[in-house]
């Protein structure tokens, strides 16, 4: 099936799409990718030999380049995105116009026929009841412009038959375009290099997901698209609803010299605080494959050639 198919992942040089488009194509997939390369990656450079990868140095909200791209697409993965609060809040004209208008105009175009896989955040839960695990039928409530922006997009798409949502946790893991200010990613960063953190309100609960595991919970849902279409699904460790805290004690078993502490006065900008289920799209078959240790070893091993804030989105 995947032989004949071809995939557009707008985005595809960021921090999931240099997952994925390997993967992708190692499973027969044509894959095109759109990326501004805003961050001058070249996340991409190894798979430049393979006939079945194309690349467009473009942007997402450019409706020409749109349009022609979705023209040879069987399947579309829009990651592009201004990604996660502080840059949105930086740049909220960049991120209305990135996040929101140029993903209602993908939707305006995207033909019926065409399957849709939406990246989406589970941050839209915002604060959950203390215990009580948030499921795709839980209320949203954004706290951010880039969480409101993302349910915005979720409900447009949701409307059309051939698509479906992934409201992924918190994302970690090394990755060939990296992101050292993610959670867990800048936690072990400040482990590995300044071998301490400072937290401010450390009992704010939050659930992850390996970057590796979002790959393949993608390519799990086009091998059962037929089945999952039509909904939204969490995707996360259910072993990982863990507290800023919690986290950190688990870093520090790999880490032993690593030292957390609370700040005496002061809170988080990013209010966030909710567990979250993942029971519906383990009942489609879905197993994450990487444990959160898997991935702090990773990073461990990725800060020994990591050593400055470049790859950061901010």
């Amino acid at each position: 099936m995947s032989e004949n198919r071809s995939v557009l992942i707008t985005g595809g040089a960021g921090y999931l799409g240099s997952i994925m488009v390997g993967e992708l194509l190692a499973r027969g997939f044509a894959v095109s990718v759109l990326d501004n390369f805003m961050f001058k990656q070249n996340s991409l450079a190894a798979h430049c030999a393979n006939p079945k990868f194309t690349i467009v140095n473009g942007d997402a909200r450019n409706s020409d380049v749109m349009k022609s791209l979705l023209a040879k697409a069987d399947i579309v993965i829009p990651l592009a995105a201004l990604v996660g609060a502080p840059i949105c809040k930086k740049d909220p004209i960049g991120a209305t116009s990135t996040n929101l208008d140029a993903q209602m105009m993908l939707l305006d175009e995207v033909r019926d026929d065409q399957w849709l896989l939406m990246p989406i955040t589970n941050s839209g839960y915002g604060i959950g009841e203390e215990g009580k695990f948030c499921t795709e039928e839980s209320p949203l409530n954004p706290l951010s412009l880039y969480g409101r922006h993302k349910v915005q997009v979720e409900t447009r798409a949701l409307e059309r038959e051939n698509s479906l949502s992934f409201r992924l946790a918190t994302v970690f893991g090394m990755a060939p375009r990296m992101r050292t200010d993610l959670l867990v990613n800048d936690f072990v960063y400040r482990a590995v290099n300044d071998r301490a953190v400072v937290l401010f309100e450390s009992h704010f609960k939050r659930n992850y997901i390996h970057v590796r595991d979002v790959t393949r919970a993608f390519i799990h849902a086009i091998d059962n698209f037929d089945t999952m279409k039509g909904g939204p699904y969490n995707v996360g460790l259910s072993d990982a609803n863990l507290s800023k805290w919690e986290l950190c004690e688990r870093i520090q078993k790999h880490i032993p010299h690593f030292v957390y502490l609370e700040a005496p006065i002061g809170e988080d900008p990013d209010k966030r605080d909710y567990i979250v289920s993942n029971e519906k799209i383990e009942a489609t078959g879905f197993k994450p494959a990487h444990s959160l240790d898997d991935g702090i070893g990773d990073l461990i091993k990725g800060y020994t050639m990591i050593s400055n804030s470049v790859y950061g989105n901010i």
